[in-house]
């Protein structure tokens, strides 16, 4: 049901680089928000320190999560809503398809949701005949041309204006425009229709607040707000480790999101929902459904190492800043979450093993949480993931990803703790390498396994002298005796 393609990260991650269109479309992005977001935090009343206070609330709240659960389920249930917390991706798909068909739902319109991309629910949905319309634009745009989103908060940055064009005119049958504003406008004249039809929205979950029993959804364009007030049944999917305990907590991981994600105060769209539609109100749904999803987060939760990533609150912050993730894009992590953060959090989803590339990928530069809004140590958690492929766990039933390599720097290891052994290994090294191909004093190409060095540059042999013998040569010069 959900399409995992994260072996295929090094080809897709040489389709993404050797891409002009691409890398001018991914330069442009991190231009905007990289300093546009650093600035972002000066503005705060409490100034940049108040995320190093938003990683303290994120962990405190993940340290207490099952009492927070079970407290915004408690006042969701109070307010009239319904509470249902599915364990995998499959039992969330068919309590949404089950509340679906009570109802005789037949079109749904859906507001961006990455842990609805996550479990695969537009195609299951689809599968049982109700048909799903993205209300997002970028959304609406990939939908449209049958792919998955490629940036957490901007799903279409890869598509030209050209491109989009073309698209609209194949499939909404318009004439072929690449103006901007008249694309705008011809989606949004399709998607209002389907507003006033829909029998059931969709959303995502930015934020739950467990003391008000509220959750919160954020948007620029005002779609999510159309998708959980006009349909008769509002549907809302949260990741269960979305939740902040206070609304005094809440106040300022909302604040620091909107700053991470798009360098603003606040977005234009803010709203809080926590049931159905009360007798005295004219707007809103007569079912509200809250699916609480695990689906492999409890596993994250009862590991030490990793738990931290859970205070992630997807912002985006990381890819913007990330130099991998500006030379490969989204679609070469093969799942909805990609850079630095779905560099750790995939691979706990997925397996270790089969998304090994994406940790191992990256450069460990610390850009990432530098930008977190709630400064998660991401280059630690690369580096315990790289561990257990290194050794191996079987908590997480990681095998060795290159007992070869492993063997090498064992091997490696030995040398340099015995000294007559090393200095004897680098003579031969010294005598071996003048058989390699060179030029310009570059040694053009090593031997396996370690010609991946040298696939892309050359490298600087070794010298004909080592320190040690220049320094011990210096010493007797000047008579100096050890």
């Amino acid at each position: 049901m959900v399409e995992i393609n994260t072996e295929n990260y090094v080809a897709e991650a040489h389709k993404a680089i050797a891409n002009p269109v691409l890398q001018r479309a991914l330069a442009d992005v991190q231009d905007r928000f990289h300093k546009a977001t650093a600035a972002a935090y000066h503005t705060l009343p409490e100034g940049p320190a108040l995320r190093f206070k938003a990683h303290q609330i994120r962990m405190q709240a993940i340290a207490n999560l099952d009492i927070l659960l079970e407290t915004l389920a408690a006042n969701v249930r109070y307010n009239g809503g319904h509470v249902f917390f599915a364990e995998d991706g499959k039992t969330a798909r068919d309590y949404c398809l089950a509340v679906a068909r009570r109802h005789r739902v037949k079109l749904v319109v859906k507001g961006k949701s990455m842990v609805t991309e996550e479990i695969g629910l537009n195609q299951a949905l689809a599968d049982g005949w109700i048909e799903v319309a993205e209300t997002d634009l970028g959304e609406y745009i990939i939908q449209l041309a049958g792919e998955r989103p490629f940036h957490i908060i901007g799903p279409a940055i890869h598509k030209t204006r050209n491109e989009v064009g073309q698209l609209f005119a194949e499939k909404l049958g318009i004439p072929f425009t690449h103006d901007p504003p008249t694309l705008a406008q011809a989606a949004r004249k399709i998607l209002r229709a389907k507003f006033l039809q829909a029998d059931m929205g969709i959303s995502g979950c930015n934020l739950a607040c467990a003391e008000t029993g509220h959750i919160t959804t954020v948007s620029n364009e005002g779609n999510i707000r159309l998708a959980t007030t006009l349909p008769r049944v509002h549907v809302a999917f949260m990741g269960m480790e979305r939740i902040a305990a206070r609304l005094e907590d809440h106040d300022v991981l909302l604040r620091l999101l909107c700053r991470g994600a798009t360098a603003q105060k606040l977005a234009t769209y803010i709203s809080y929902i926590g049931g159905p539609r009360a007798s005295d109100q004219t707007d809103g749904p007569d079912e509200f459904h809250l699916i609480i999803l695990d689906n492999g987060r409890r596993r994250i939760l009862a590991d030490p190492e990793f738990r931290e990533i859970l205070g992630c609150i997807r912002c985006a912050a990381c890819l913007n800043v990330c130099p991998v993730y500006g030379q490969i894009g989204g679609h070469a992590y093969g799942f909805p979450y990609s850079g630095p953060v779905g560099a750790v959090v995939t691979p706990l989803l997925v397996g270790i093993n089969r998304a090994q590339h994406l940790c191992l990928g990256e450069t460990l530069c610390g850009a990432c949480q530098e930008a977190c809004p709630v400064d998660i140590d991401i280059p630690r958690m690369l580096l315990a993931l790289r561990a257990k492929l290194a050794d191996g766990d079987p908590l997480w039933k990681v095998k060795r990803a290159n007992p070869m390599e492993k063997a090498i720097f064992q091997i490696w290891s030995g040398l340099i703790r015995n000294r007559r052994i090393y200095e004897l290994s680098l003579r031969l090294a010294a005598v071996g390498q003048k058989c390699l191909p060179q030029r310009n004093g570059m040694l053009r190409r090593l031997p396996p396994p370690l010609h991946g060095w040298t696939r892309s540059r050359d490298i600087k042999p070794l010298a004909a002298e080592t320190f040690i013998q220049r320094w011990k040569k210096k010493r007797r010069v000047r008579g100096i005796h050890p």
